[in-house]
């Protein structure tokens, strides 16, 4: 008889992470393996992700066993019994075979990657060949048993005997595409990826993308230039992503395939995907597949479903500054069918004064499998109130770090996405990957602001009745409002000159920008693993299609300021005949076309080389709604080539070198705000101008990784090391104007960012702690004079700042360290703790660094967790235990002008955007 089947217990206990990247496989615990008999058994995993594993194991396997095997005792089925390490029984004639077997409650992921294999060794005699589910020819074999997989072999031969040995397995595969397929082992990537499981985003209580990337990702940090905690500009080795239109988006992020950058300015709004709904995700480096933004790399993130993730979860969380939160999921698998529902509600009062933020989110999906696809329909949809009032005056900040300068500043995101992925095993070497998706995303801005509108003076030195420095009469400018005293007069949308309604007090405005935009496309990916040459050969080919539609609007509407610096409406909205203030409606579409190509070939065992590239087209037009003077259309073409090697120089020790080339083409914001002299409130408000140049990234990248160090027995280490440089070419940035709140976009020549990333891993039973470091210079490359208008360093004259070539560019801190770690005390109770450390950095505005830094900081978060019973989890954070004051973002503003009851007197032009206290947060966690 069949021993019987691993128990659930079992099952559950096999930690074996999903992914490895650099080699991070943990321990295995491997329940004994019972007899093999001939009888009916469960249907096998569906053959796309078994193709892909029976390689992975084949190849792992087939050097750890000898040449021969000795013959049983008896003609029995004897099974050896497998653990780490493994016991290997003598065997006396016939031949044998390994079987790595899965257990059916823990489904064999995407890309070839097991999720908690059971390990069993089966060693038959010659009548185990009289099987009727083995199929054995030329050393290749497939065997159903127990709802799993059956592979692997040894050949004929006589004795042998394996003493007990730890075993190391393989790196598991990664994906270097936007779509998820069988994936490519880690040590061939010629590249530092850094992969996260859902496990890692939720290991400090309820799940968090961004908080994540933070700690694990070595070249990582955030900064709150909007000062909301749901709205981060997101950095990865000085490039940004960012949901601030203005901003340089230097990263490419998907999910689940589908490009997320918005198609209106390449932002990225992070805020939209539930935290809880996060499967795994990567950072990608050094790969051209990703297409536009993808200058300093990509993040690619891949929701869960009904087969990977099956039960449910309920987590409820409160804490610190009005914050009550509680996220939910579930997932059933029925036969071929499963299902997967995520949703999350989350509102706070902010620490910061009028800063309410609430988010509501949801994500389902539903999926079908046979036996050589699978097919998932999902959606996403977000409805969120984010309220980030931005930088404040230092001197304000050291008065209370909670006040804030001007108010309101609200944005107001909505998404609606449904999605539909497809995978299709053709052959058992050939496979397809495809997503479809159609997206409607809206956007709406409050943005309460100083504004230089004044009491029009006259100078007529001629006495000519004509105003010197405007040119206007000088009874036109009586009893009117002007931008600044001495500019030129301000008028409404009727046509009519703004009469002062100020009388000697300061006033505001409100800028109010609608966004909407629908869009879709699709990727096809193919995949094939096929020896060339009788070597191991991994080749993807891809195309996609991005089509977007979007209607922006804004407005400016004068106001007063009030005593706590809000703004009161009049209902006047701006219509200056020069359009440098002025309504705007514009209807942008873009077109996105590309294709991709990566081939890793091994030249020996050792020895891997890739090569492969992108071509992107990317077609943007714009058309005025108002008029004429939008419109335009502008095309941009490359091909972005990818090259690189990998060497195993050593069990668990491997080299890579890449190199590799991308782009990103200016957006339609940026396009139509590139005229110095016709600038843009933060591309509120857009003008027609020539077009601007792509940009172009060369990166070079090599380093070393290693795991399992023999050294450290009975621990698993897993360490990595490497260099990197990316230089643009074309660089574009926003500068600021002459005119209060304005800016333009402009080519600001070669730019470069290189430096140093290194970390490490060590784990052993019940405790882990890591240690990261990295160094990020980023620098300008070019000199350039850059307008400055508040840099008290300026040319008084110009108003401008000069940045030679070595300066550093802004709001980059160059040294990045990490330490953390957590501590089973007992089986039910775990502590954990990380430490984050960031040099400082250069003010915007201020490229020399004339007035110092943004100085650096170092936090320490604390958490822990007690499991009450098998389903109920406690949990509770404190997060900036020794309530560090620091700042994370630092530009410049007018200040002298403006009364501040909270800091009379303020002249410091500073304006820092403060980190938040102190914060504790409590909660629990329900499974089912």
């Amino acid at each position: 008889m069949c021993s019987p089947r691993p128990s659930s217990s079992s099952a559950r206990n096999s930690n074996f992470r999903r992914r490895s990247i650099g080699g991070d496989v943990r321990n295995h615990h491997l329940a004994p393996a019972g007899k093999l008999c001939n009888r009916a058994l469960p249907p096998a995993p569906t053959n796309s992700s078994r193709n892909s594993a029976n390689r992975a194991i084949r190849r792992r396997f087939r050097d750890m066993l000898p040449a021969s095997c000795d013959p049983p005792p008896s003609d029995n089925h004897t099974v050896g019994a497998v653990a780490v390490p493994l016991s290997f029984g003598t065997v006396r004639f016939g031949y044998c075979r390994i079987f790595p077997v899965l257990d059916q409650e823990e489904p064999v992921g995407k890309r070839g990657m097991f999720r908690a294999p059971i390990v069993q060794l089966a060693i038959g005699g010659i009548g185990s060949s009289n099987n009727q589910n083995i199929k054995y020819l030329g050393g290749s074999m497939r065997f159903h048993a127990l709802g799993a997989w059956v592979i692997g072999s040894c050949s004929l031969g006589i004795g042998f005997a394996v003493a007990a040995e730890p075993v190391t397995l393989a790196p598991v595969n990664v994906t270097t595409t936007p779509l998820v397929g069988p994936g490519i082992e880690a040590d061939t990537v010629p590249a530092n990826l850094t992969g996260l499981t859902k496990g890692d985003l939720s290991e400090r209580g309820a799940a968090d993308v961004t908080g994540t990337l933070e700690r694990r990702v070595p070249a990582v940090n955030l900064n709150a230039a909007q000062n909301n905690p749901f709205q981060p500009d997101l950095q990865f080795r000085g490039f940004t992503a960012s949901p601030l239109i203005g901003n340089a988006q230097g990263l490419a992020v998907y999910q689940n395939g589908v490009r997320v950058n918005e198609v209106f300015g390449d932002t990225v709004n992070l805020d939209l995907i539930p935290d809880i709904a996060v499967d795994d995700m990567d950072v990608v480096s050094n790969t051209p597949a990703f297409g536009l933004n993808a200058l300093g790399g990509a993040l690619n993130i891949r929701m869960k479903d009904g087969f990977t993730s099956q039960g449910g979860q309920l987590v409820l969380q409160g804490g610190s500054f009005g914050r009550v939160q509680g996220s939910f999921e579930y997932g059933r698998q029925v036969d071929n069918v499963a299902g997967y529902v995520a949703g999350q509600l989350l509102h706070e009062d902010g620490w910061r004064e009028h800063s309410p933020s609430t988010l509501r989110q949801f994500y389902g999906d539903i999926g079908v499998r046979g036996s050589r696809g699978q097919l998932n329909v999902n959606l996403t949809a977000a409805d969120n109130s984010l309220t980030g009032n931005g930088p404040a005056p230092i001197q304000l900040v050291e008065a209370a770090r909670s006040h804030v300068f001007t108010y309101p500043d609200n944005t107001r995101n909505r998404l609606v996405m449904p999605t539909v992925r497809a995978d299709f095993q053709a052959t058992d070497t050939l496979s397809f990957q495809g997503t479809a998706y159609l997206r409607h995303y809206e956007r709406k801005t409050l943005n309460g602001d100083t504004v230089d509108a004044e009491s029009c003076t006259i100078t007529d030195r001629n006495r000519d009745r004509i105003d010197d420095r405007t040119g206007e009469p000088t009874g036109l400018r009586t009893g009117r409002l002007c931008l600044n005293d001495t500019g030129p007069i301000l008028y409404d949308s009727t046509g009519k000159p703004i009469a002062d309604f100020l009388n000697d007090t300061r006033g505001g405005v409100l800028n109010r920008t609608s966004t909407q935009t629908t869009s879709g496309g699709g990727t096809l990916q193919g995949t094939l693993q096929e020896p060339l040459f009788g070597h191991r050969n991994f080749l993807v080919v891809g195309t996609s299609l991005d089509y977007g539609v979007t209607r922006f609007n804004a407005s400016s509407e004068l106001g007063t300021l009030t005593a706590d610096r809000t703004v009161d409406p009049t209902g006047i909205i701006v219509a200056q005949p020069d359009g440098e203030i002025a309504p705007v409606s514009i209807r942008a579409t873009n077109t996105y076309v590309g294709a991709y190509l990566s081939d890793t070939f091994n030249v020996t065992d050792a020895l891997a080389l890739t090569a492969g590239g992108r071509l992107n087209i990317a077609r943007i037009s714009t058309e005025d709604k108002l008029g004429s003077a939008l419109n335009g259309t502008n095309t941009y073409t490359r091909f972005n080539p990818a090259a690189g090697m990998t060497y195993t120089l050593d069990k668990g020790l491997s080299s890579y070198l890449g190199y590799s080339e991308s782009n990103r083409v200016p957006t339609a914001a940026e396009l139509s705000c590139a005229d110095p002299s016709r600038p843009c409130t933060l591309t509120n408000f857009f003008l027609s101008d020539p077009p601007l140049k792509q940009v172009v990234g060369r990166t070079w990248e090599a380093g070393l990784r290693g795991t399992d160090a023999p050294a450290f027995e009975g621990l698993h280490l897993s360490w990595n090391a490497g260099l990197f440089r990316t230089g643009l070419s074309n660089d574009i940035l926003n500068v600021a104007s002459g005119v209060r709140g304005r800016g333009y976009f402009v080519n600001a020549g070669d730019t470069r960012r290189q430096g140093i990333e290194a970390g490490t891993k060590l784990a052993g039973k019940g405790w882990s702690v890591y240690a990261q470091y990295a160094y990020v210079e980023a620098t300008f490359q070019s000199d350039l004079v850059l307008n400055s208008p508040d840099n008290p360093n300026r040319n008084r004259t110009t108003g401008t700042v000069r940045a030679r070539a070595g300066d550093s560019l802004p709001g980059v801190p160059a040294h990045r360290f990490k330490l953390g770690g957590s501590y089973n005390v007992t089986d039910a109770w775990t502590v954990g703790g990380a430490l984050t450390a960031y040099s400082g950095q250069t003010y915007t505005g201020d490229p020399a660094g004339s007035v110092g830094k943004v100085p650096g900081y170092a936090t320490l978060d604390a958490n822990t967790s007690y499991q009450v019973t098998d389903s109920i989890q406690l949990f509770a954070l404190v997060q900036n235990v020794t309530n560090a004051h620091y700042a994370t973002f630092g530009t410049f503003g007018g200040v002298r002008e403006i009364p501040i009851a909270e800091a009379p007197g303020a002249t410091d032009p500073r304006f820092i955007s403060a980190a938040p206290p102190r914060a504790a947060y409590g909660g629990v966690r329900v499974t089912f």
